[in-house]
């Protein structure tokens, strides 16, 4: 299918993980930009020295760093339009210069100011003792609301992405670099005061709409897509798959799945959950998707710790595998018959 496999490295390098990898031939690498790998560890993330090291020490271990997913300088002032956020912005659109410099062209960035990535429960049992994360709201209507940094609005929130995108969109066109942005997660209006606007497709159609551009995408995680909506009004993914695709707006895909809805979810195996995986994959065959793809949100399976909910570095095996499995059904069912002619 052309797809570019990669694993997520969110603590740096994993002799295990990489070993394995380079056996099951996945040689792309996602992660962020840590000075102490370039052995620069005072030094600023976005300065070219440092991403050179970074890169360099990946391909040490035989792999590429492929997307920067949790970029530097894109943090809390930006999104909540706080004072600095012109000085992250400057530093931000460094960091796209020096990163297309060595040949790395795609971000994964979110819109999740405060509290990112939010989850009730990491160890909850799934399929044959599998540890799995989840979310339910119940277990956060009472924690006390964020003050301290003003009134806040989803109209807010869209002004301050729509003035970031004005910044950072001419110069990631510039340098060829493709924005491709996160759903938040869980997908709900906020979390202790705090607004989420990236919660539906609809918010996502707004968000190119904003600025049109192919610098201006989207992260297609599935797993965020699924859990959006109610128990009686989701997402058909395979339809947004096509939807989005044929705008060339998907950048990165995350390929995982869940059982329920926005306040009420739990992260499942990859062959477990309420999405058609076999159509989504042959989706992004249609639409002629070619980017990078990795497994997300894989269980704890058995002999591995739960020390990093969601990255089991034997439930990603088992991804890894799932997905190769319906990559080569989707290429063999669409194989034009040979003409004996």
């Amino acid at each position: 299918m052309g797809l570019d496999m990669c694993l997520a490295y969110f603590w740096g390098i994993e002799p295990r993980k990489v070993a394995l990898a380079k056996q099951m031939n996945v040689l792309g690498a996602v992660g962020g930009i840590n000075p102490a790998m370039a052995g620069m560890p005072d030094t600023n993330a976005w300065d070219l020295a440092v991403i050179k090291g970074v890169q360099d020490a990946w391909r040490r271990q035989g792999l590429n760093l492929r997307v920067i997913e949790g970029p530097p300088s894109l943090g809390t002032a930006i999104k909540l339009g706080l004072p600095g956020r012109d000085e992250e912005i400057a530093h931000f659109i460094t960091l796209m210069k020096n990163l297309a410099s060595v040949g790395i062209d795609t971000i994964c960035y979110n819109w999740m100011p405060v509290i990112n990535w939010a989850r009730t429960t990491l160890d909850r049992p799934s399929r044959g003792g599998a540890l799995v994360s989840a979310f339910d709201i119940e277990d956060i209507s009472n924690q006390e609301k964020f003050t301290e940094f003003g009134p806040l609005s989803p109209e807010i929130m869209w002004e301050n992405l729509a003035y970031f995108l004005r910044a950072a969109i001419p110069e990631a066109e510039k340098y060829g670099v493709k924005l491709a942005l996160h759903p938040d997660d869980p997908p709900i209006d906020e979390i202790r005061g705090i607004p989420r606007i990236m919660t539906s497709v609809k918010a996502f159609e707004r968000l190119l709409d904003l600025y049109p551009s192919p610098s201006n995408g989207i992260t297609f995680c599935q797993g965020s897509f699924a859990s959006m909506g109610t128990n009686n009004i989701g997402v058909d993914i395979p339809a947004t798959i096509r939807s989005f695709g044929k705008r060339n707006a998907i950048h990165f895909v995350h390929f995982r799945d869940v059982r329920g809805h926005a306040t009420n979810f739990e992260e499942t195996f990859h062959d477990d959950g309420k999405t058609d995986m076999y159509e989504a994959m042959k989706c992004y065959y249609e639409v002629g998707y070619k980017g990078p793809i990795r497994p997300d949100h894989v269980p704890t399976m058995e002999g591995d710790p739960n020390d990093k909910p969601g990255y089991s570095t034997i439930g990603t095996l088992f991804a890894i595998g799932y997905m190769r499995g319906l990559m080569e059904g989707v290429v063999k069912e669409n194989a034009k018959p040979i003409s004996m002619q």
